[in-house]
């Protein structure tokens, strides 16, 4: 059986489910060209404003955050797409008809002004454009001049803008969430109730990456100053996942989902949680556009293996194992079990453990012994273990 990695919803078509996010690698139609040429499935373009809103970049615009050996984080402060309007309607246009197959969503972002949200919708509703993607979301920048996460983080304004452009869109509707509020579902819901058709998570993660301990600069350093941006990478993928599995759990719309995804595996996670489909864009910024092609292979071979005939089948699949903390099962206590023969004897996890609370582990006779009146089944030692001799015993 060969699987199938087509998928669609909202009458749209998507040849695979992997899609470019608005940012830096869909501000330019050339660059989308490259990119279609390559596999992606689709593109969401680098956000689209009126003309007349002052966008005034700051550089350098990007710092990183290290492992010993990888880039895991990433940090932006660039602004929204600085193309006219009569470009992208011009690129649309050209991009539609060269690869009639793929996904072109208009991200968009306006003043808290009805008149000028529904101009915007109105004059790329005369575009081959797929959807609107609306940009409640940006972290910076933008709030400053009470959009982007100024609008997200507010159910009310939310749900009054996505009403203005619901009026006249001729496309579906999507709604980009901020993670950057306490309940996400909240904002969810008032989106939905204002007739959205779907939902895309998650825009950037508001953070900073630092200092240099040795100058006290940041290390995003706009000559000795710095501001709060856009975290991105492998590290706000849990972030993400929460946020898609909380909007899953409180709308059946249609889901793009988006944070951290780097690999056919993350995007895996996130279908299984609730997304139709997905958004990368850090990783191509490090890595580039070719990155696509491991992740069509990796999640075409992995859909036949587990014998699913299409991605749809995959949707949800892990959604119900979500619960709160008092649905949980309590019992029975999961103990660890040592592999003797494979333990190295450090100890180290009878320090953990005993330095961790639970003082449940011991080495006793060159033997990591478990005392179970005092094992609660935390699993901590599985982890710090540097051998792997230590697993869960279900």
């Amino acid at each position: 059986m060969t699987a199938n990695l087509h998928t669609s919803f909202l009458g749209i078509d998507f040849e695979n489910p992997f899609l470019l996010a608005s940012a830096p690698p869909t501000a330019l139609i050339e660059s989308i060209d490259k990119s279609f040429e390559m596999g992606w499935g689709g593109a969401v373009l680098k956000t689209i404003t009126p003309d007349d809103l002052e966008m005034n970049e700051a550089s350098p615009r990007y710092a990183v955050l290290h492992d010993r050996k990888r880039i895991i984080g990433f940090q932006n402060i660039e602004l929204l797409s600085h193309q006219t309007v009569k470009y992208w309607c011009e690129g649309i246009k050209f991009l539609k008809q060269k690869y009639p197959h793929k996904v072109i969503i208009a991200s968009i972002m306006a003043p808290v002004n009805k008149d000028a949200w529904q101009d915007l919708v109105k004059t790329i509703n005369n575009t081959p454009a797929d959807a609107f993607e609306l940009n409640f979301s940006c972290p910076h920048g933008m709030p400053e001049k009470g959009i982007g996460m100024a609008i997200g983080t507010d159910a009310e304004v939310s749900a009054q803008i996505t009403k203005w452009v619901k009026e006249v869109a001729q496309k579906p509707v999507f709604v980009k969430l901020s993670p950057n509020v306490s309940d996400i579902a909240r904002i969810a819901r008032a989106v939905e109730s204002a007739n959205a058709d779907g939902l895309a998570a998650i825009n950037t993660v508001r953070g900073f990456m630092g200092i240099d301990i040795n100058t006290f600069k940041p290390l995003l350093n706009v000559n000795g100053k710095t501001t709060y941006g856009g975290c991105s990478g492998t590290m706000v993928k849990p972030i993400g996942l929460r946020c898609v599995a909380q909007i899953r759990q409180a709308s059946k719309l249609p889901i793009l989902g988006m944070g951290g995804i780097s690999s056919w595996e993350d995007a895996v996670q996130y279908i299984a949680v609730g997304s139709d489909a997905v958004q990368v864009c850090t990783e191509v910024m490090l890595n580039g556009y070719k990155v696509i092609g491991p992740m069509l292979k990796g999640l075409s071979t992995y859909l036949e293996e587990k014998g699913f005939s299409e991605v749809r089948a995959l949707k949800d699949k892990a959604i119900a194992t979500l619960c709160t903390h008092e649905n949980l099962p309590k019992t029975p206590l999961a103990y660890p079990q040592i592999a003797h023969d494979v333990c190295g004897r450090c100890g180290k996890c009878v320090t953990i453990c005993s330095e961790s609370e639970h003082q449940a582990l011991r080495l006793d006779d060159g033997y990591i012994r478990v005392d179970k009146t005092r094992c609660v089944g935390c699993g901590l030692c599985r982890f710090v273990c540097p051998v792997g001799a230590i697993t869960s015993g279900k």
